[in-house]
């Protein structure tokens, strides 16, 4: 496995502001080390600025992220990208980048500061570059620009890039948003495999079910629920947060909470 020391992920009192606009208030959660949660909530819930926020990208107004006991905001930008790693929604480049090339900057913490001349790869990044290849299944894509890639192979190849920095921390936002079910379920799959202490925002509340160990759940900025799925993706949860009605049940295969929409509430209902 590429990373072995998944790291504890603490969020205290934070709050968010643009302006007059408060995009979080006083969120406080933890993330177990090795788990993956799912972070749920409607459109404009706060769950990007968090995850920014999670990554050291978006230093709070209020509140303090913790690895492992330190604060986040004191570490230098390299150890932090040592420690965390960050999938955003939408990331591309100009450069003439093959995905091999776009998969190796991930190294780029691990190495000097200074530019050397090109070496051979040691021992131990040859392993974790073929773990990563093989992980998200992109070996057939190595060779290829950047540019010619569709957008769920540029999440796949993210997603490599990614896991060569060995975080101890993966935080992904929307990462099944470009692919198609097959590799939906697949990326998933390979998430919750990893070990890796991941959070991940999340719109399916049938993937988060089927994928997640845990989930936290935003509404208009706040936490309003956390835990493990089985405990916090209630019915009364959906209908208080989506204004949907839907009933949740064990799936007769894997039993896990499995989600059966009945149709929209004139109005979310208050727990």
């Amino acid at each position: 496995m590429i990373v072995a020391n998944p790291v504890r992920l603490r969020a205290e009192n934070i709050g968010a502001r643009v302006g007059d606009a408060t995009l979080l208030t006083e969120v406080t959660l933890g993330f177990a080390p090795g788990r993956t949660t799912g972070l749920l909530g409607p459109n404009g819930a706060g769950k990007t600025t968090l995850l920014r926020t999670l990554a050291g990208l978006r230093r709070p107004q209020s509140g303090r992220v913790l690895l492992d006991g330190d604060d986040l905001y004191a570490l230098t930008a390299r150890r932090r990208a040592r420690r965390v790693a960050f999938m955003e929604q939408q990331a591309d480049t100009a450069l003439p980048l093959t995905a091999r090339q776009v998969i190796d900057l991930g190294r780029t913490p691990h190495r000097g500061r200074w530019p050397v001349l090109p070496g051979p790869a040691s021992t131990h990044e040859q392993s974790v570059l073929a773990e990563a290849v093989a992980a998200t299944d992109v070996d057939a894509l190595l060779d290829r620009t950047w540019s010619s890639l569709s957008g769920g192979e540029r999440q796949r190849v993210h997603l490599a890039r990614a896991l060569v920095q060995e975080p101890g921390v993966l935080l992904l936002d929307e990462p099944t948003n470009h692919l198609d079910l097959r590799h939906q379920l697949g990326f998933l799959e390979t998430v919750r495999g990893l070990g890796i202490t991941t959070v991940a925002a999340l719109h399916d509340l049938e993937l988060a079910a089927a994928y997640c160990h845990d989930v936290a759940v935003l509404l208009d900025g706040r936490l309003v629920a956390h835990g493990p799925v089985a405990e916090v993706l209630t019915s009364a949860t959906i209908a208080h947060v989506y204004g949907v009605d839907a009933t949740v049940e064990r799936h007769p295969l894997h039993h896990r909470p499995h989600i059966r929409w009945n149709g929209l509430l004139a109005e979310r209902i208050e727990p």
